[in-house]
C-alpha cells in the first residue's frame, strides 16, 4: 500500500474485517494482506493500564517531530510507527486455520525470523517479550538480552485478526527515544539498517523485506500446523 496513515489503514482493516466475516461459511472465504509503511510517522498507544505512561516527550516535542499520538486497540503497550518500517496488517480468519490467539502470535513471529533469516540477518525470540530480536545469546544474564527489531500486536474479533507485526528495516531509531518501546525497560531497538550496515551489500530494502514477509505468509498460513492448538470456536 506504501506511505498510509495510520488512521486511514485502521479504517481499511476494519471494512475488510467486515468483509471477511460476512464471507465466513461461504463458497469463497476471504482473507487479506496489507503491507505499508506508516507516514507520518506515529506512536500508538494501547489500552492496557499504564500503557500511556510509557510515553516519554510531550504532545509538543512528538508535534516538533512531525510524530502523531493514536489511540490504538491492539494488544501490546506503547509502539512506535514510521517511514522505513515494514508494517504488515493480516486480517485472517483463524477458524480457516484453525489457530487460537498464542498460536496467532507465534506464527507471526516465525514469519518474521524466516524472513530476517532469508535475508542474512539472523533472529530469534524471547521467551519472556513478545515480538523478534536479534543478537541474543545463552551468556545472556536471564536469556533476555538482545535488541528488539520486529514488534507484534494483535487484536483479534470475532476470531478475525486485525493488527499485526512492524519489522524496523530503515526508520528513525531516534524516535523511539521518545516511547518506552513496548513498555520494555532497558530493552534496545534496532533495525536492518544498522545490523548489515557492515555486511557486504549492506542492508536490504523495504521491498525485498517486504516480499521475504509476504513469502513467510503464504508458507505458515498455507501449512498451519506447528502453531495449531485447539480449533477456535465462533464465538
Amino acid at each position: 500500500m506504501g506511505p498510509t496513515g495510520y488512521r486511514d489503514a485502521l479504517r481499511i482493516q476494519r471494512e475488510l474485517h467486515a468483509e471477511v466475516l460476512e464471507a465466513r461459511g461461504s463458497s469463497t472465504p476471504r482473507g487479506y494482506l496489507l503491507l505499508l509503511e506508516h507516514d507520518p510517522p506515529v506512536v500508538t498507544v494501547s489500552r492496557r493500564p499504564g500503557a500511556a505512561g510509557n510515553l516519554l516527550a510531550t504532545d509538543a516535542a512528538l508535534a516538533a517531530r512531525g510524530i502523531e499520538v493514536e489511540a490504538t486497540d491492539r494488544g501490546g503497550d506503547v509502539t512506535y510507527h514510521g517511514p522505513g518500517q515494514l508494517v504488515a496488517y493480516p486480517i485472517v480468519d483463524l477458524n480457516l486455520v484453525r489457530i487460537r490467539i498464542h498460536g496467532w502470535i507465534r506464527m507471526l513471529e516465525q514469519v518474521v525470523i524466516d524472513a530476517l533469516g532469508s535475508l542474512g540477518c539472523p533472529a530469534t525470540r524471547d521467551p519472556g517479550a513478545t515480538g523478534v530480536w536479534v543478537g541474543r545469546t545463552a551468556a545472556d544474564p536471564d536469556g533476555r538480552g538482545g535488541r528488539k527489531i520486529a514488534a507484534i500486536g494483535v487484536r483479534v474479533s470475532r476470531w478475525i485478526t486485525m493488527h499485526g507485526l512492524a519489522v524496523n528495516v530503515d526508520p528513525d531509531l531516534g524516535h523511539f527515544d521518545t516511547i518506552v518501546p513496548c513498555g520494555l525497560v532497558g530493552r534496545p531497538v534496532t533495525s536492518l539498517a544498522r545490523e548489515l550496515a557492515a555486511t557486504p551489500g549492506g542492508a536490504p530494502d523495504l521491498a525485498s523485506v517486504s516480499a521475504a514477509v509476504e513469502a513467510g505468509f503464504a508458507l505458515h498460513l498455507g501449512r498451519p500446523e506447528p502453531f495449531r492448538d485447539r480449533p477456535a470456536s465462533d464465538d
